[in-house]
């Protein structure tokens, strides 16, 4: 978003029919240009709203539009030789009441010739910011090798006992139990066969 240079935009127009959509197309260009589209559909419906009142109620249809930007809100006012709206759009369903809600803030003042509705809208710099944060960036550092593997000693096939003279020779079976708990009865069972 555009912060470091305020805008200001200044229009004079005389409202009619086809003249509502025109003045809201240029404030959304202006908007757009500011790096501010965000804030095109409130700030039109806004202005949207004002302009028509204007049309319907007002004998003298000129108007002046004024936008600014000053790097946090955009505060737009609508002029019109009119002292005051009708008594209806004071109510709940009024135009003023929907420029309150879709708002972040609005007030009126007296002018010279009439009166001057306003009404502001921050500009949120969460609304452009990315929504997750962006992945690391390779480096140009060499990759580091896997861990070596540790060489692995191959078993060893436990001693065959010495066959005493004159017996029986222990049978492989038991030669596979022998230094293991109990290897000794192991053997023996093999040897009774």
């Amino acid at each position: 978003m555009n912060t470091a240079n305020p805008c200001y935009y200044h229009l004079e127009v005389e409202i009619g029919p086809r003249r509502v959509e025109q003045v809201g197309r240029i404030l959304a260009a202006h908007l757009r240009h500011w790096d501010l589209g965000v804030l095109v559909e409130p700030v039109t419906r806004c202005a949207g709203l004002l302009l028509r009142a204007i049309e319907t109620h007002a004998t003298n249809k000129n108007a002046v539009v004024e936008m600014w930007w000053n790097g946090r809100h955009v505060v737009t006012a609508v002029s019109d030789t009119e002292p005051d709206l009708p008594h209806p759009h004071y109510g709940p369903d009024g135009y003023l009441a929907q420029i309150a809600a879709l708002s972040d803030g609005w007030g009126n003042c007296p002018a010279t010739n009439g009166k001057t509705i306003w009404f502001s809208h921050r500009a949120r710099i969460t609304d452009s910011a990315p929504l997750a944060p962006a992945p690391p960036a390779p480096t140009l550092r060499a990759a580091r090798r896997l861990p070596r593997e540790l060489p692995v000693a191959a078993p060893v096939a436990p001693a065959v006992p010495a066959a005493p003279t004159g017996a029986e020779p222990v049978p492989a079976a038991a030669a596979a139990y022998a230094g293991q708990p109990g290897a000794g009865m192991a053997a023996r069972a093999a040897v009774r066969r």
